[in-house]
């Protein structure tokens, strides 16, 4: 169901720049006549975020730090009605305040309601609660009342629409959606840059994500998002204006309101910090999990270096995978993944008996021959999808996910059908499937694997009964919740790594994983700010690996994944050069040197089990790009650029001195204090620093 107003899933240009044109001459559109107002008639705020309201129930954003507040954003009307006829309430005249003590599940706060009345006779209310542990974070519900008796056909709701002021320095910006040419999740805002930002499906197999959007210039960020604890088909458009960068919320979904019938909007958020965006993500994933939705704690054996079979790709054989085990584990690797191609099909996951003649007792073996050489087994799988011809859906059909129009959801990657979580006959197939894997194949870890994991478009099928068909959608991580507790049920200590094939992360589904990889990066930029973001959203110490070193710059670009606490991977061939087409991922002894010295200083360090302090250093605009990691009492940092020659700073120390030691390179580099903390330094491709105090 495409939602009203969207194009591709998301917001008109057109109609953000007219919902952001309270702004005084915000894009080059007029506010309408007394729109702007010049004086707040309420303000509300905490030590680091202040709110102010003017005679239309139009607000503005400012900063509070270091004494001063610096207003971030003009007056606007953040908070708007779309009307079915296309006109806009925006303005309602205030009426009152009021403002309480609270205490619920994220702790003590204040609430602020404020209320007013549009000429249309909608009523207008307002309520914001800061909370003393989150402060710069702006919980909001806005509640809308027909006082007429005349219905009201609603079509949308925006909230939050805000432009951040240009500085003259430029933006960056995080957005977490997911779209089909796997773009940056970071991403400088310049001319023209308009990204809408739907949470649903933006192509057949690519949809969801994390529901925030946030911008930042040097000095001060802003964000919104939305705090539910189900994912929800909204919009965060983000676009480029010539006043500055406009965000907002958005939400299309056609009501009508009888008289004195209310609609109130989602829980969502405003917040504002300064450096980039890690802050807000590390807030909101605090603040979901006062709501309950936390990544799990990992096991040791999620962060263990991890070979993958798939340099063989589908057509491999038993042979050479069992005959690069000793190698795998001899270069200091801890887990073998036995990748796509084991299987018949997917959807029926037979065995392949080309492969494993005796079926389950060659795979057992297998499994087993893994052990034997000292590592970890696991498999590959891609629930969900089902490709056409399989005994799966010639037995059952009703399993399909099926559009509005009856037609089938593409997962076009392997020319696939999607099957629908919600129904309960699916949610057994694949409980089963896991059973037999981790309890009677002896596999200690899943490797769940596709793009159209992350998200799903709402079902129309009649054989599933859904009271509503987002039902579907609020419901896909219910079925990664049972996958994962069916594989620890099976296996206590069992990996379920999730790896969505570049999209941006559902963060609804990684309370139900406790390994992420990079997922297919297109470069080690996106190794490095893929870590960023999932340490935010997961815990300093999530166990996030780096995907196989082959996809990075150069394909051996390990520092990318060490430097940021990342876990190592690879899928080198040996001794040959592996099936992959064009591509020779031999371990050569060139090779086998390099990744010798990579595995042994992530073994060594196990930086993935610090801290990853991602406060520190702003990913956009500091120069050069820089990253730190936390760990029994030491500082790691890791700089990376194409070529540096110039200082650069150690910032987070906290001891009186530290001697420092570039790690990669084991040379002394001298010491450092908190108030002198600048090195010089000179390095190509990265820098990789470890702070000892002293």
């Amino acid at each position: 169901m495409k939602p009203q107003g969207l194009t591709s899933g998301g917001l008109h240009r057109r109609g953000l720049l007219a919902l952001l044109s309270g702004t005084v001459i915000a894009s080059g559109l007029m506010a309408r006549s007394g729109f702007a107002q010049s004086a707040a008639v309420a303000s509300f705020g905490d030590d680091a975020v202040m709110l102010d309201f003017d005679l239309g129930l139009g607000s503005r954003v400012s900063l509070r730090a270091r004494g001063t507040t610096v207003a971030l954003t003009d007056f606007a009307p953040s908070e708007t009605l779309i009307l079915a006829d296309g006109k806009s309430i925006d303005r309602f005249t205030y009426k009152d305040k009021a403002e309480k003590p609270v205490k619920d599940a994220h702790g003590k706060g204040r609430a602020f309601t404020i209320r007013g009345v549009s000429a249309e006779g909608v009523e207008k209310t307002v309520q914001i609660t800061l909370y003393d542990s989150y402060p710069g974070f702006a919980v909001t519900r806005v509640t809308y009342r027909n006082t007429r008796s005349t219905p009201l056909d609603i079509a949308s709701w925006t909230s939050h629409a805000h432009i951040l002021k240009a500085s003259g320095a430029g933006f960056w910006s995080f957005s977490g959606s997911s779209h089909d040419d796997r773009r940056d999740w970071v991403q400088p805002v310049k001319a023209g840059f308009d990204q809408p930002n739907f949470m649903g499906m933006n192509a057949s197999d690519y949809g969801s994500g994390t529901p925030v959007v946030d911008v930042w210039r040097p000095d001060a960020g802003l964000a919104v998002g939305h705090i539910e604890t189900a994912p929800k088909l909204i919009s965060l458009p983000l676009i480029a204006t010539p006043a500055g960068a406009g965000v907002a919320i958005r939400y299309d979904h056609a009501v009508t309101l009888a008289g004195g019938d209310s609609l109130t909007t989602l829980d969502t958020f405003v917040s504002v910090h300064t450096r980039d965006y890690f802050s807000t993500l590390d807030t909101y994933r605090k603040v979901m999990a006062d709501r309950g939705l936390a990544a799990p704690k990992p096991p040791a054996s999620s962060y263990e270096p991890v070979w993958c079979a798939w340099g063989y790709q589908r057509n491999f054989t038993v042979e050479e995978i069992e005959g690069t085990l000793a190698k795998a584990r001899d270069v200091g690797l801890k887990w073998a993944v036995l990748d796509d191609g084991w299987q018949t099909s997917e959807g029926d996951w037979h065995l392949d008996t080309k492969k494993f003649p005796r079926k389950d007792a060659d795979m057992i073996a297998f499994v087993r021959s893994i052990k034997a050489a000292g590592l970890r087994p696991r498999l590959w799988l891609a629930p969900l999808a089902t490709d056409p011809g399989t005994d799966l859906l010639h037995d059952h059909t009703d399993m399909l996910l099926l559009n509005q129009d009856g037609a089938v959801q593409n997962v076009t990657w392997w020319n696939a059908f999607y099957l629908c979580p919600a129904y309960q006959p699916t949610k057994d197939y694949h409980k089963a499937l896991i059973r037999k894997i981790i309890g009677e194949w002896g596999y200690e870890g899943l490797k769940l694997d596709g793009q159209h994991m992350n998200g799903v478009a709402p079902c129309y099928n009649p054989a599933h009964n859904h009271a509503r068909p987002e039902e579907f959608v609020e419901q896909l991580q219910d079925f990664w919740k049972l996958i994962y507790d069916t594989a620890r049920e099976a296996n206590p200590e069992a990996v379920v790594e999730f790896c969505p094939c570049g999209t941006s992360y559902a963060f609804h589904n990684l309370p139900y994983t406790n390994h992420v990889p990079a997922s297919d990066p297109l470069s080690s930029w996106q190794v490095r700010l893929k870590g960023k973001s999932l340490k935010a959203l997961m815990g300093g110490d999530a166990a996030y690996a780096g995907d196989h070193v082959e996809l990075s710059d150069g394909g051996n670009d390990f520092a990318s994944t060490v430097g940021i606490g990342g876990i190592v991977s690879t899928k080198f061939a040996w001794p040959g050069p592996g099936h992959e087409k064009n591509e020779n991922y031999q371990l050569t002894p060139e090779r086998e040197a390099l990744w010798r010295k990579w595995i042994g200083l992530y073994n060594d360090k196990q930086l993935a089990t610090g801290q990853y302090r991602g406060e520190l250093y702003d990913i956009g605009f500091d120069t050069p790009e820089a990253h730190a990691v936390e760990k029994n009492g030491k500082l790691y940092y890791a700089f990376y650029a194409d070529a540096w020659a110039g200082e650069v700073e150690l910032r987070g120390l906290t001891q009186k001195r530290y001697k420092l030691v570039d790690y990669f390179n084991d040379k002394a580099l001298g010491e450092v204090t908190p108030v002198a903390n600048r090195i010089p330094a000179r390095f190509e491709r990265f820098l990789l620093i470890e702070a000892t105090p002293i």
